[in-house]
């Protein structure tokens, strides 16, 4: 079941930003790591998937939110994500109705899906209140996460009715 984009703006509220900045600081405590993959105009549906996922034990690497990144995407903004893409635990594809148009967003899947075990990427598909569905031609190759057991985030294999806790990861 995709997340709905209002429950990530609802969870958004309640945001106060990454529990560790950087992924090597979220590693010495242990944390899971994850990189988000996602459209820069989302910012309110990353806080909230940030949120969401911060209280289910796994942090999330935001390119906006890092300082050494540059102001204008260029080849260095590029080499910084594939560093960060290679150090995360996961790879995670927020795919809303921005992500499924962006130009960098396919190019970050494709060089995750070169690079991490096809466990680490997970593709959150989302759906809007009309109940439009944003991700599935993604669905089909990896993972999800998604809320089939209630709220509980779950991580869900393809053609899977039920998954493993995020919390588990």
């Amino acid at each position: 079941m995709a997340i709905s984009l209002e429950s990530l703006r609802s969870a958004a509220t309640r945001y106060k930003g990454a529990r560790y900045r950087t992924l090597n600081e979220a590693k010495t405590h242990g944390a899971h790591r994850g990189f988000l993959c996602h459209s820069h105009k989302d910012a309110e549906y990353v806080k909230g998937l940030v949120q969401q996922l911060s209280e289910a034990g796994m942090n999330l690497y935001v390119d906006w939110e890092d300082q050494a990144m540059p102001e204008v995407p260029d080849r260095t903004t590029a080499e910084r994500i594939q560093q960060a893409i290679i150090s995360a635990d996961f790879f995670l594809f927020l795919a809303t109705p921005n992500a499924v148009i962006s130009r960098w967003c396919p190019w970050e899947i494709g060089y995750a899906n070169g690079k991490k075990q096809l466990q680490q990427i997970l593709i959150v598909p989302t759906a809007d209140a009309s109940g439009k569905h944003y991700g599935n031609e993604y669905l089909q190759l990896y993972r999800q996460i998604d809320t089939r057991s209630g709220n509980r985030l779950e991580a869900v294999e393809p053609g899977r009715p039920s998954g493993v806790s995020v919390a588990q990861l």
